[in-house]
């Protein structure tokens, strides 16, 4: 069974696969129920695809709000009730009188919660606004956070911990940006979009820097299409808005929304 599982997912995504299986198996055969951490859309994927495949099981996924990129799991016998149980999220959020508090980004949140040795798992979506930033996060780290958070990218900050009611959502800001490329490669495209050479770039996509829609992507020449999402580590991450037909000299007319 395990093999059978195996040819559906990357050599790379073994281990969550068998965290996964783990799960769906003791919730089927032994009656456990087991909450996850907050998985991106890649893991959220695998595990509702294992549980699909047990039929005494399953899944409920909650990220805090209906368009919640990054979700937790609660994979559970058949018979129980789990849209009623609590999915275990709160609401930091995180404010200053500091006027430079609106120049903070998405990373400048995440790096500094990183930074006090929590794990990206016990993290989901951060919402980031001109007054301030609402996370959501693990309710076993929310009192750590409300205690020891207090600077972020040198900007001294306060925190409060707040039920998911109140949360205030931001769409994600994409900097628009119209590029024109020979082909639709990953390594064209990216080098394009980050600024640096088709060597340089080549370089970190190879090493297994780069994911493509969260599945790691270690092959330069692969083709993007409108929609992709494209994460490249120490770089940042952009989506492929549209391909938008040709140029007089055959070149690829592409549109990005750079995450910022």
């Amino acid at each position: 069974m395990r093999a059978n599982i195996y040819e559906h997912f990357l050599p790379e995504e073994r281990p969550f696969v068998d965290r996964a299986w783990e799960w769906v198996v003791n919730a089927g055969d032994y009656h456990e129920a087991k909450l996850s951490d907050f998985l991106d859309p890649r893991q959220c994927h695998i595990v509702e695809s294992l549980a699909n495949r047990h039929a005494d099981v399953h899944i409920r996924l909650d990220g805090g709000f209906p368009e919640a990129e990054r979700r937790r799991a609660l994979i559970a016998p058949d018979y129980r009730d789990i849209e009623a149980e609590p999915m275990g999220m709160r609401v930091l959020s995180i404010s200053s009188e500091d006027q430079k508090l609106g120049s903070l980004q998405h990373g400048d949140y995440l790096g500094a919660i990183l930074g006090l040795g929590l794990k990206r798992d016990k993290v989901g979506d951060i919402h980031v606004r001109e007054d301030g930033c609402h996370v959501i996060i693990t309710e076993e780290i929310s009192v750590f956070l409300d205690m020891n958070l207090r600077q972020v990218h040198r900007v001294n900050v306060m925190t409060e911990v707040l039920e998911l009611e109140v949360l205030r959502t931001a769409d994600a800001t994409l900097e628009p940006l119209d590029i024109t490329v020979a082909s639709l490669r990953l390594d064209g495209i990216a080098s394009d979009v980050f600024r640096l050479s088709r060597s340089k770039i080549v370089v970190p996509i190879r090493a297994g820097r780069c994911r493509v829609n969260w599945k790691t992507e270690e092959d330069p020449s692969k083709p993007l299409k409108s929609g992709d999402i494209v994460a490249l580590q120490g770089f940042g991450r952009f989506k492929v808005l549209e391909t938008d037909g040709m140029t007089k000299k055959g070149r690829h007319r592409v549109r990005i929304g750079k995450f910022v």
